[in-house]
């Protein structure tokens, strides 16, 4: 079974058992959420699309993480202006582990 959810402005496909990094979330190590905003539950060949969500659908997961990701790394440079701007960038992130789709 998998479902498509919306969180943090993007959407993610989870299947139960999933690991996942999401944008972050304001939850404490170890706390479960739930995911009310499911746009589409999948069983096979069943499949419920919302008009926008699916009524009564819920997927829950379990914070395993929060944490920040790798630097990237962003420069602007302009040729032969005498211009060049170097910044950095780590996005914070929440690790959460797919515990059950209900539909």
């Amino acid at each position: 079974m998998y479902a498509v959810i919306v969180t943090g402005g993007k959407q993610y496909k989870v299947a139960e058992g999933e690991f996942l990094k999401i944008e972050k979330l304001d939850v404490a190590t170890g706390e479960s959420i739930a995911f009310e905003q499911v746009l589409l539950v999948g069983n096979g060949d069943d499949i419920k699309i919302g008009a926008p969500v699916v009524e009564g659908a819920k997927v829950t997961a379990e914070v395993i993480a929060q944490g920040r990701h790798d630097k990237i790394r962003i420069i602007k440079f302009r040729r032969r202006k005498h211009h060049m701007k170097r910044q950095g960038h780590r996005q914070w992130f929440t690790e959460i582990k797919i515990t059950g789709i209900q539909a």
